[in-house]
C-alpha cells in the first residue's frame, strides 16, 4: 500500500501532512484528485528534525520521528479507505517543509497543501509555508481552499491576463474535461487603469480579442468541452477574482513569474486569490521548462 523510502513516480499528486485537520482535508482532497487524473499519490511529512538537530535531544527526535510516520501511516490509510485503487506512497523527511515538499516534486508532479497548518508542518498559513511552497516549486502547486462543504458548481474558472496563459488555460481545460465540468475563461480590466481609455475600446480591446482568440482555440482542441469567456473589471483584480471563485470548483491561473524575473516570483494578485478564494487555487508556473514538459 504505502512505502517510507521510495520517492514519489513522475507525475504524481504530492500532498504534505502535518497532523492538522485543514491538512488531512488537503490530503483526501489530494486523493480525490489523484484518483481523477489516475496518477500516484505521495504523501510527505517534513519534520524539520535537521534544522531544530540542535536544540532536540536524541529521545525527542525519535519521538518526532515515530509520531511522523503513524500520522503518515493514517493519512495512506483514509487514502487507500476512499480509493482502493489507488497506488500511495509516503515519505518521512528530515527537511523543512518547503524543502521536503518542492524536492519531492523535482521530477514532476503537482503539488498540493493546506491553507492552514500547525506543528512539524509549518503554519499553512499561505504567507509561510503555503507560500514558499508557491514560490518555489517548478511544478503546479494547488492550495486547497474552502470549507469542504461548499455544493459543486460544475465549473473550472481559468484567470486569463495575455496570450502568455495559454498553457494554463490547456491546464484548466484538461482539469474541467476530467471533472466532466465546463470552463470558464475571465479576463479582469483593473479600472482605474482603464480611466481615459474610450478611444481604446471603441477601436477594440486587445484583451478581449486575445481572450476571443484562446477561447476558440480551446474549443477546437476541446469539441465536447463547454467554454465560456468573459471580461469583467474591477478596481481589484483579486477581488473580480475572488468574487467569481464563488461559483468554481477550481480556479487556475499563472501564479509564478519566470525565473529571470527580478523582485518577488508572487504578485499581489496570486496572494490575494490563496489568501481569499472560496475554492481551491491552481498555480501554473509560466517557466519555459515547465511548459515545453506539458507539450511533450
Amino acid at each position: 500500500m504505502a512505502g517510507s523510502r521510495s520517492g514519489p513516480e513522475s507525475g504524481s499528486v504530492i500532498v504534505g501532512v502535518d497532523g492538522s485537520e485543514r491538512a488531512r482535508r488537503a490530503a483526501l482532497w489530494a486523493s480525490d484528485e489523484a484518483a481523477r487524473r489516475r496518477r500516484p499519490l505521495h504523501v510527505v511529512y517534513g519534520s524539520d528534525v535537521d534544522g531544530r538537530g540542535l536544540y532536540l535531544s536524541d529521545d525527542e527526535k525519535e519521538r518526532v520521528r515515530a509520531a511522523g510516520r503513524e500520522l503518515l501511516e493514517g493519512t495512506a490509510e483514509a487514502a487507500q479507505n476512499r480509493h482502493p485503487a489507488l497506488s500511495v506512497t509516503t515519505e518521512y523527511s528530515r527537511s523543512g517543509p518547503v524543502m521536503s515538499l518542492c524536492r519531492a516534486a523535482s521530477t514532476g508532479g503537482t503539488l498540493v497543501v493546506g491553507n492552514r497548518g500547525r506543528g512539524g508542518f509549518g503554519s499553512l498559513l499561505v504567507g509561510s509555508v503555503g507560500l514558499g511552497v508557491a514560490a518555489e516549486a517548478r511544478t503546479p502547486v494547488i492550495v486547497v481552499r474552502g470549507s469542504g462543504n461548499e455544493a459543486r458548481h460544475g465549473v473550472v474558472l481559468a484567470a486569463v491576463r495575455d496570450e502568455r496563459d495559454l498553457a494554463c488555460v490547456r491546464h484548466a481545460a484538461r482539469a474541467a474535461e476530467l471533472r466532466k465540468d465546463s470552463l470558464r475563461l475571465l479576463h479582469v480590466r483593473h479600472m482605474l487603469q482603464s480611466v481615459g481609455s474610450v478611444a481604446r475600446r471603441m477601436l477594440g480591446d486587445d484583451s478581449e480579442l486575445t481572450l476571443t482568440a484562446l477561447a476558440g482555440q480551446i474549443r477546437d482542441e476541446y469539441p465536447s468541452l463547454s467554454v465560456q469567456a468573459d471580461t469583467d473589471e474591477g478596481v481589484s483584480v483579486a477581488g473580480v477574482l475572488v468574487e467569481a471563485s464563488r461559483h468554481a470548483d477550481l480556479l487556475v491561473m499563472g501564479g509564478r513569474r519566470s525565473p529571470d524575473h527580478i523582485g518577488r516570483t508572487l504578485g499581489h494578485v496570486t496572494q490575494g486569490l490563496v489568501h481569499h478564494a472560496h475554492c481551491p487555487v491552481e498555480l501554473i508556473p509560466r517557466h519555459s521548462g515547465y511548459h515545453r514538459n506539458e507539450a511533450s
